[in-house]
């Protein structure tokens, strides 16, 4: 089964590179299938990794940032994969 794993938080106003340099930084105990790094409007950084696990499993998961990093606590969502689809060719 695949798991990805959702951490998000929103950087304190005009921090939002810094975030997304912290968040870069930022070493797991073990490596994911897969790792990618978003950012959006409003200082916002993503990072979701993928995990060759059942859903419950224990994974690393990236921490809170310290200090006065950001705006609010880190949001963190689970998901199961329910499969990939392909772009439709015409």
């Amino acid at each position: 089964m695949t798991v990805a794993l959702m951490w998000e938080a929103r950087a304190v106003q005009g921090r939002g590179e810094e975030l997304l340099a912290w968040a870069r930084a930022q070493e797991l105990a073990v490596r994911p299938l897969r790792r990618e790094t978003f950012r959006a409007p409003q200082d916002r950084v993503l990072v979701i990794t993928w995990w060759d696990a059942e859903f419950d499993a224990e994974l690393p998961e990236l921490p809170e940032p310290t200090g006065e990093l950001v705006s609010r606590a880190v949001h963190r969502w689970r998901f199961e994969s329910v499969g990939t689809e392909l772009p439709h060719q015409a």
